[in-house]
């Protein structure tokens, strides 16, 4: 892979980052039917008229956190109507909460960050990081069940067979221990993250007339489940604020410094709570939804920040609310934590992580993706290991529409429009399948293929193809197939088949006639590197002006820059000058940007005094036979000596070589970088690693360098440099 090659994979790898995503009842609607009765519960010991739902299957979940050990221990009742034509012999519950059991078969996305934990904490023995749940007991009218816990399924055997339209009750009681670090569920610091805390009953899949038992992805997403309706009571210390889906409410606990935190959630597909000590809360009612921030005070003026992000978030919800169908749930949650680089989504919840004081909440869409979710995972549900488009592609494709509507042109649909890569792996791949690719299959060419059905029949046509499709999947789950029948049931044979062929032909590329021509390309990806650059520096507050990567954000946004390479070098000196010059070309033309370029000592003096003085300066090469360095001597040591950088001294060790970054010699209001060597030439097997190193040093995916030195075989020995948070992100194998 060439250098320009490989800047432009990193330029889409953040760009889908900015990284972290997506039918009336028929035939190719899967699991469990809704039903037609009413079920009633009792929310802390009240009467509750829930008349309304009508779901097949309710939770009523007793448990007690223990907070000292990290054990959940509990008990839950289980009632299920089977809506199914098969009779049932078995009931199969899943327990992802024993994918903590071993290292293998935990979450992979999880990992970095887990392993960062233990090099940081060397005490901590590896089985703190495993957890898993112990069924103790499963009954029926008060008779032992005799069941199996493998696998993450726990499969329970029937006394008799359950008939079609027949309805029982389990019990079950269980403890659960929770893992240290990051994961799903799992305890840091002062929180409890508590996904998959509790066993829930498996989708049946009648086609085939079996349970769905599959163990949880370690690459991806197992995300499948039937709505349901849970009433929940959590026993937790009275110190703790808990988030929940649903209505919650609080009493004394008999035992005293503990509380009974209760929640009803009607129709809802997965339950997921969050607790800590310390969580501040901000909630918001506005036309009969409350929307509630669940935050850490980590930094000053955080409620301002708070308040932003609640503020957008009604405005997203108001928006899928009139594209797609309404959020009928009375509130809707976000839990704060510590996962860096990973957001998840839930039913009436997601999960961010922490923010700062310089986050833009209005162009966070991460944020957005994730609230999409709402409508593609926790409304309109499907098997997300077999076909994770269907939530993840949509949810892509709805941040996009959002910003596009929203007049956020970087971030709408020029964003698509741009990405002409292709992959092998068909977007309706299952995850096992797509291996290593399920971000750029499901969701850059997810989104890509139903934009080009956007773009085929119109706006106006699209969104009322959308309400149909959550009109007819609302609390159910979707399929490939049942997507493609309300295609052609809304928008006729030829958008059904051409939505067809794109989701299941390998190397999906957007019709040339919807994509961006080379000038446009070239223009939005200048405005998207401005974007990231400025982002990225303004992360770190306080961030020092001499930082290499600044220079690329100040030519971002419109100032000059020269590039003047020494002159009276020898043949092979030249060509690896040329050799460095041409991948900065490489890199800025990939954007349209033209640097100016000063070879030879007499158009140097030429343009010293007027446009030298107002371009920012790339200097390459040995400091003694460049007439810019000669020139502006006096001005770059007094300037080094503000980075810690004795000119002298580097400029004359023998073969030494690095780079270094000072305010221009005069004007403060440039920069002035210097890619140098000290010898005639660079040894040859530095040369490869010398121009890496340059290019990683003005990208705004790494660390920000002041400078830097580098030894004979190309390694870096000395730096100075400022943590980027990204870079931790792009550097992943």
């Amino acid at each position: 892979m060439n250098k320009h090659t490989a800047f432009k994979s990193i330029t889409r790898k953040a760009i889908a980052c900015s990284v972290a995503a997506a039918l009336a009842v028929s035939p190719a609607v899967s699991g469990i039917h809704a039903l037609a009765a009413p079920v009633s519960v009792s929310k802390a010991g009240q009467a509750v008229n829930v008349s309304e739902v009508q779901t097949p299957l309710q939770y009523r979940i007793n448990a007690r956190l223990d907070e000292k050990n990290m054990h959940i221990r509990g008990s839950e009742t289980v009632t299920f109507r089977n809506t199914t034509q098969d009779t049932l012999h078995e009931l199969v519950f899943h327990t992802f909460a024993d994918a903590n059991r071993s290292k293998e078969t935990q979450a992979g996305m999880f990992k970095r960050k887990n392993e960062e934990l233990q090099k940081e904490n060397p005490q901590l023995t590896p089985d703190i990081f495993l957890g898993g749940i112990d069924i103790n007991q499963v009954t029926a009218n008060g008779k032992a069940l005799t069941y199996e816990n493998k696998n993450q399924a726990l499969t329970v055997a029937l006394e008799q067979g359950l008939k079609p339209g027949g309805s029982i009750t389990l019990q079950l009681e269980f403890d659960v221990q929770i893992p240290y670090g990051s994961e799903r569920l799992s305890y840091y610091k002062d929180i409890v993250n508590g996904a998959h805390g509790f066993p829930v009953l498996a989708v049946y899949e009648e086609a085939k007339h079996q349970w769905n038992n599959i163990p949880y992805s370690t690459t991806f997403e197992t995300d499948y489940y039937t709505s349901s309706d849970f009433e929940v009571q959590l026993n937790v210390p009275d110190t703790y604020q808990v988030l929940m889906p649903g209505t919650i409410t609080t009493q004394q606990d008999k035992e005293a410094g503990r509380k009974v935190v209760s929640t009803v959630a009607n129709n809802t597909r997965e339950f997921v709570f969050f607790a800590s000590p310390n969580y501040k809360v901000e909630r918001v009612t506005r036309d009969g939804l409350t929307v509630e921030y669940y935050y850490f005070d980590n930094v000053p003026d955080k409620k301002k920040v708070i308040d932003q992000y609640i503020d957008q978030a009604f405005k997203v919800i108001q928006f899928f609310n009139e594209k797609y169908g309404k959020y009928p749930y009375p509130e809707f949650r976000i839990a704060e934590s510590y996962v860096e680089g990973v957001a998840v989504e839930f039913s009436r919840v997601i999960q961010l992580g922490l923010k700062g004081s310089n986050v833009d909440a209005a162009h966070d869409d991460v944020f957005v993706h994730e609230i999409a979710h709402q409508w593609f995972h926790a409304l309109i549900g499907n098997n997300s290991e077999t076909e994770s488009f269907l939530d993840e592609g949509f949810a892509d494709f709805s941040k996009v529409y959002f910003a596009e509507k929203q007049g956020d042109t970087m971030n709408g649909f020029k964003m698509l429009q741009y990405d002409d890569s292709s992959f092998d792996e068909p977007i309706a791949s299952t995850n096992q399948e797509v291996g290593d690719n399920a971000n750029p299959v499901y969701y850059g060419k997810g989104r890509q293929a139903i934009y080009q059905l956007y773009r085929l029949v119109g706006e106006e046509k699209f969104d009322a193809f959308m309400r149909e499709y959550f009109k007819r999947y609302e609390y159910k789950n979707a399929t490939i197939a049942g997507l493609l029948e309300t295609i052609e049931d809304t928008l006729g044979k030829q958008a059904r088949d051409e939505m067809d062929k794109a989701l299941h032909e390998g190397n999906f590329v957007l019709k040339p006639e919807y994509q961006l021509s080379e000038t446009e390309k070239m223009e939005y990806m200048g405005e998207q590197f401005k974007e990231m650059y400025h982002a990225s520096l303004n992360q770190i507050p306080g961030l020092p002006y001499e930082t290499m990567s600044r220079i690329m954000d100040k030519v971002y946004t419109g100032e000059p820059l020269t590039i003047v390479a020494s002159d009276k070098v020898g043949a092979k000196a030249k060509q690896q000058q040329e050799a460095l010059v041409s991948q900065l070309q490489a890199m800025l033309s990939f954007t349209g940007i033209k640097p100016t370029v000063i070879t030879e000592r007499q158009m140097l003096k030429q343009k010293m005094s007027k446009e030298l003085a107002a371009s920012n300066i790339i200097v390459i090469g040995n400091a003694k036979t460049n007439g810019f360095i000669q020139a502006q001597k006096p001005g770059i040591i007094q300037k080094s000596k503000n980075i810690g950088w004795d000119w002298k001294k580097m400029m004359n060790q023998k073969e030494g070589a690095g780079a270094y970054i000072i305010k221009h010699p005069y004007n403060q209001n440039r920069l002035m970088l210097h890619f140098y060597w000290n010898g005639d030439t660079l040894k040859d097997g530095m040369v490869e690693p010398y121009a890496e190193q340059a290019l990683t040093a003005l990208n705004f995916t790494s660390d920000y360098y002041q400078y830097y030195e580098m030894n004979g075989t190309g390694k870096v020995t000395t730096d100075k440099k400022t943590e980027n948070p990204m870079s931790k992100f792009f550097n992943q194998e």
